[in-house]
């Protein structure tokens, strides 16, 4: 966060470009959404410090998603730029905020957000998979179907934060969804294939999503196959997250990581 406002103080031209790019502004919903998972993360230590990150974040998310969209529903956007991004300030900024809302005791409000990230969901689907079944998504921009991958999964997270009880229909019908997004990406390895570079991440949010999915499920008493499948595909996780890492710490440490201009 450090990092991201001191690029608007020093480098505010090229941060502007990034806000105005059809496919780079997307993800600058990473800011309130990396806030509120933090926010999370620290609320059983700092209380008060998460409580004030919870609402900015969420403010914040709902501020950029409403901006974004509106700038959507203007019109003249080139079919290049739809890409899986496109989920990142509704789909998966809202659905973090539900999972957010229900750690800090606001299961109502979450449902309110899982309902416009789940819609949001179900609308953009359909124009990203439009585009990919007409137009070839350029190689330097397939990382991004890690997103696309993320979409279920995240939901399915979500909407056990926002309820209690045994899982129920909806939310086995969700993953499964979540399921097959990740057979079609282990099938369209070869074709993701890329020279290795930080936008490997990209893939990180989903490949968590899902083992986080099934254990939230086997916490709450799912058996059968969901509870077989926690543990494999919570080791696949981490092996996969791993390999990233190791390969951009190599990348770190060969001076590659970033390109010249930044990292000179």
């Amino acid at each position: 966060m450090a990092l991201y406002v001191l690029k608007w103080a020093t480098s505010r031209d090229e941060a502007l470009a990034e806000f105005r790019h059809p496919v780079q502004a997307f993800f600058i919903a990473l800011v309130p959404v990396a806030t509120l998972i933090a926010s999370i993360a620290i609320a059983p230590y700092l209380p008060a410090v998460a409580s004030a990150m919870f609402m900015l974040g969420v403010a914040s998310q709902v501020m950029f998603s409403a901006w974004m969209v509106g700038a959507l529903w203007q019109g003249g956007r080139h079919t290049d730029a739809t890409t899986p991004a496109l989920n990142m300030p509704t789909v998966g900024g809202c659905f973090v905020s539900a999972i957010a809302c229900g750690s800090f005791g606001y299961p109502d409000a979450g449902l309110l957000f899982f309902g416009a990230g789940f819609l949001s969901m179900v609308v953009l689907e359909s124009i990203v998979l439009h585009r990919l079944m007409t137009h070839t998504l350029p190689v330097g921009l397939r990382a991004t179907m890690g997103l696309h991958l993320a979409t279920p999964a995240v939901g399915s997270v979500a909407y056990l934060a926002v309820t209690e009880g045994p899982p129920d229909r909806f939310v086995q019908m969700l993953f499964g969804y979540a399921l097959l997004q990740a057979l079609v990406m282990l099938r369209l390895v070869p074709w993701l294939r890329q020279p290795f570079s930080p936008a490997a991440w990209a893939y990180t949010f989903g490949i968590s999503a899902l083992p986080l999915a099934a254990l939230r499920l086997v916490e709450r008493g799912q058996t059968g196959l969901i509870a077989f499948l926690m543990a494999p595909l919570f080791i696949g996780a981490n092996l996969i997250i791993g390999w990233i890492a190791l390969r951009t710490l190599r990348l770190a440490v060969s001076e590659r990581l970033l390109p010249r201009s930044l990292s000179a």
